[in-house]
């Protein structure tokens, strides 16, 4: 009789396939989307430019907010099931996968201090590369939410910015780097695949948005890669999004440079 808890090391070109697999059903498919998206804006009239990517919009028509609430849950959950897939596979042969990924409560604290930080030291020199994109028309003007004036506006926006922390520091960074160390991968050529497909699946932006998170997919993989944790960069995420998408929806009403 097999003891369950003697785990099999997976072959390289079963890790392969799987890692094809959840990237297929996650970043990965999300990426190819961003590559069509920009290849239809660049060859659209006026370019990027003359574009507007709206994000976090709404689902139903403004007299239907409870049905827009609704297809904004069911869209938030649903998008988590590849996380749980990555998370299922990474126990099958690595054990517990939330200690393996650094997403465990042994430090709770430290995690959110060290991801302000990280937040801090991101957002504010990406806040300046998406302006400066902008202006020299390499990038599209974002809009971070077009929600209809509804009470449940800011709730959902932090759900969708946390949901958005947890597929991409789990799927990209917990499950991918811990899947490419496995094959041998180089430190360096993990650092650069982890951020030319953070970059990818952000290139929908524009090419600011492509090179800032770029950047950002670098810092998170070296980070990771230290650490061994997904836990600040989870925090780090969250913060800078729910910054972009709350901060959004009150300022801009009320500016005509956003």
């Amino acid at each position: 009789m097999s003891n369950h808890s003697e785990r099999l090391p997976l072959s390289a070109p079963v890790l392969r396939r799987e890692i094809w697999i959840v990237l297929a059903l996650s970043l990965g498919a999300s990426a190819i989307w961003s590559i069509v998206d920009i290849l239809g804006t660049l060859t659209a009239p006026g370019g990027l430019a003359e574009h507007t990517e709206s994000m976090n919009s709404a689902l139903a028509e403004p007299e239907r907010p409870l049905l827009d609430l609704a297809k904004q849950l069911v869209r938030i959950a649903l998008a988590l099931a590849p996380v749980a897939l990555a998370l299922h596979l990474l126990s099958l042969d690595r054990g517990n996968p939330f200690r393996l990924i650094g997403l465990d409560r042994t430090r709770p604290a430290r995690d959110l201090l060290a991801g302000a930080a990280l937040a801090a030291a991101i957002g504010i020199p990406g806040l300046g590369l998406y302006f400066a994109a902008t202006a020299l028309g390499l990038n599209a003007d974002i809009e971070a939410s077009n929600l209809n004036d509804v009470w449940w506006a800011v709730p959902i926006l932090v759900l969708a910015a946390l949901k958005n922390a947890v597929v991409e520091e789990v799927i990209g960074v917990g499950y991918l780097i811990t899947r490419l160390r496995q094959l041998a991968w180089s430190p360096v050529a993990i650092v650069v695949a982890h951020s030319l497909l953070r970059g990818t699946y952000h290139l929908y932006q524009g090419f600011g948005g492509f090179i800032g998170n770029a950047v950002m997919g670098a810092v998170f993989a070296l980070v990771f890669l230290r650490w061994k944790r997904t836990g600040p960069l989870i925090w780090a995420h969250t913060l800078l999004d729910i910054a972009a998408f709350v901060g959004y929806l009150l300022v801009a009403p009320h500016v005509s440079w956003l």
